[in-house]
C-alpha cells in the first residue's frame, strides 16, 4: 500500500496529521502482523507560495492572517491537541514565516531513491517540522536548512548541489500546482493507492479505516 501525504513544513496540523498517520501505521502492523509496511512518501504543498524567498516577520505574517486577538486562541487550540501527541509547539521561538519550497526541495531529495529512502525522507521531514516548531530555526538561511538536513542523514555535498539548483524548485512548485489541481485546499492530505483521500488531521482511527478500505478495493 502507498500512502501519499501532501503538507507543508510550517503547517501545524501537518506535524500532528503526522503523529496521526504514525499511531495508524504502528495500529495496522498490529492488525496486521507479518504483512508489508504501507509505504509513506511525502509531498509538498506551499500554504504561502505568495512568500518571498526571504520570508518575512512571523509577528507581521500571524496579525495579518488571524488578527493579534485570534491568533492566541487558534494557536492554543492547535498547542493543545499537539500535546496530546506529544509535540511541544513552542510557537512563540518563532521569529520569521519562510518560504518552504527550499526545504520541501531537500525532502524531495531525500525520497529520490525511491522505497529504499523512505526512512531518510521520514527523518528529513521531521527534522524540519521539530526545527521550526520546536527551535523556532529559521528555514529562511541556508546553513540552517543544510545543517537540518544533514543531521538527519542526507549528504551534505548533494543537498547543497539541490539548493543550488533551480530544476530542484521549480519541481516543487509544478508538484504543488499538480496537487492543487486535483483539489487539494488544505493541509495535510493522504492519498491511499492513489484512490482514497482523506483530508485533514483526522486522527489514527479515520486513518486506518482508509487503510482497511483501500485493502478491500484492491483484494
Amino acid at each position: 500500500m502507498n500512502i501519499d501525504i501532501i503538507s507543508d513544513v510550517v503547517c501545524p496540523w501537518c506535524y500532528i496529521g503526522k503523529r496521526q498517520i504514525e499511531a495508524a501505521l504502528a495500529l495496522y502492523a498490529q492488525q496486521n502482523p507479518g504483512a508489508d509496511k504501507p509505504s509513506v512518501s511525502w509531498r509538498p504543498f506551499q500554504l504561502n507560495p505568495q512568500l518571498p524567498v526571504e520570508g518575512m516577520s512571523r509577528q507581521d505574517y500571524v496579525v495579518q492572517k488571524f488578527g493579534a486577538a485570534r491568533a492566541k486562541d487558534v494557536y492554543a487550540r492547535v498547542a493543545g491537541v499537539g500535546a496530546e501527541y506529544g509535540i511541544a509547539f513552542a510557537f512563540e521561538r518563532i521569529v520569521r514565516q519562510p518560504n518552504t519550497v527550499a526545504a520541501h526541495s531537500l525532502i524531495a531529495l531525500a525520497g529520490a531513491a525511491g522505497q529504499a529512502a523512505g526512512s531518510l525522507q521520514d527523518r528529513v521531514k521531521e527534522a524540519f517540522l521539530h526545527a521550526y516548531f520546536l527551535d523556532g530555526v529559521d528555514l529562511t538561511r541556508k546553513e540552517n536548512l543544510l545543517a537540518i538536513a544533514t543531521a538527519a542523514g542526507l549528504d551534505r555535498v548533494q543537498a547543497e548541489r539541490c539548493l543550488a539548483d533551480p530544476q530542484s524548485r521549480l519541481a516543487v512548485e509544478q508538484e504543488d500546482q499538480r496537487a492543487r489541481a486535483i483539489g487539494v485546499e488544505g493541509v495535510p492530505f493522504f492519498i491511499f493507492n492513489g484512490k482514497l483521500a482523506v483530508s485533514g488531521a483526522q486522527g489514527p482511527e479515520a486513518l486506518l479505516e482508509a487503510m482497511r478500505q483501500t485493502e478491500t478495493a484492491t483484494a
